[in-house]
């Protein structure tokens, strides 16, 4: 039996934000909250009762315990945490903003911890003793030895026959199109569970249409049993290939609070269906907890598995007393 039900790899970092109607540049406050990809999925599915396990790099200072606490908090499993004395914590600044401006993200992950790691460090035991490999797109360009990282993984877990779920996570401030296409394409071959949102088919792989078609255009891709795509207010859809079966389940109704992480709250969402041998479930969880996410401020959803079902099947809010 695995120590672990999912483990995975991602740079810890700092949010750091003012709110709608105010500019970085003017900011005398900031907004500070705890922020990684793939820890947020770790730590969404540690809530919903699920031993997860979580590899990074952070320092020894008071910003990289803070990231460190945040995800404790959650229950996700940190011994396996590279903690440096020599390297920085990676940080980013968002704009909020209301129409006619667009949200703006700022990275600032140059020679930190994280991109600093190399395979040597790893704790390949660690990774791959579990039922379930989470990697992203988001980790490969941060730096070269982190793309090593992300390909050795990958190769382990197939040799281990570990299944592998990847999400795209393109980020156009990190990399370009071309420079994505060309990482990601091989790595879609090797994975079991694909998640790719509308945005990231058309802007990465040239893929458009309706919801069915990009799933399926998607299909020819990736050896991957599973392929989930994000289509923003439309919902999501989920593909089987085994069973050929698409699932459609439309957005849950939400009052917006926060944007940011309601992608990695959608594939924590998918996965706890996964886990439960229910994808089609997974779907409809997925929709609801990036609702969750969208209504919470931070990139984390603090909730719990009871609080999850009773919502399931509820549409209407209301006082719970």
């Amino acid at each position: 039996m695995p120590r672990f039900d999912l483990t995975t790899i991602g740079e810890g970092q700092l949010r750091y934000s003012v709110p709608a109607g105010q500019r970085l540049e003017r900011a005398t406050q900031l907004d500070v909250r705890v922020s990684c990809t793939e820890a947020n999925v770790a730590s969404l599915l540690a809530r919903l009762g699920w031993h997860c396990g979580w590899i990074t790099s952070l320092p020894t200072t008071p910003l990289g315990k803070r990231v460190a606490n945040e995800y404790l908090l959650s229950g996700l499993d940190l011994s396996a945490i590279v903690w440096s004395d020599k390297y920085r914590l990676a940080t980013y600044y968002v704009e909020y903003a209301v129409p006619p401006r667009a949200t703006q993200v700022y990275f600032d992950r140059a020679n930190t911890c994280f991109t600093n790691l190399t395979k040597e460090q790893i704790d390949w035991d660690y990774m791959l003793d579990t039922r379930l490999l989470h990697l992203s797109g988001l980790t490969i360009p941060l730096s070269p030895s982190l793309s090593e990282i992300v390909q050795e993984a990958l190769r382990r877990a197939n040799a281990l026959g570990i299944p592998v779920s990847f999400d795209m996570n393109y980020r156009q401030r990190i990399w370009t199109p071309a420079q994505a296409r060309e990482s990601i394409l091989p790595i879609l071959k090797g994975i079991a569970i694909l998640f790719c949102s509308r945005g990231d088919a058309r802007q990465v792989l040239g893929i458009e249409g309706e919801p069915e078609e990009i799933v399926t255009q998607l299909c020819e891709l990736t050896s991957a049993q599973y392929i989930v795509s994000s289509m923003s207010s439309d919902g999501l859809i989920g593909w089987d290939r085994k069973n050929r079966a698409a699932y459609r389940q439309a957005a849950r109704q939400v009052s917006i609070l926060d944007r940011i992480g309601a992608g990695d709250a959608m594939v924590g969402g998918v996965l706890h269906g996964w886990m439960q041998n229910d994808f089609a479930k997974g779907i409809r969880y997925g929709a609801l907890t990036a609702a969750l996410a969208l209504s919470q401020f931070g990139d984390q959803v603090i909730t719990t598995r009871d609080e999850v079902e009773v919502m399931l099947d509820s549409e209407s809010p209301d006082i719970s007393r």
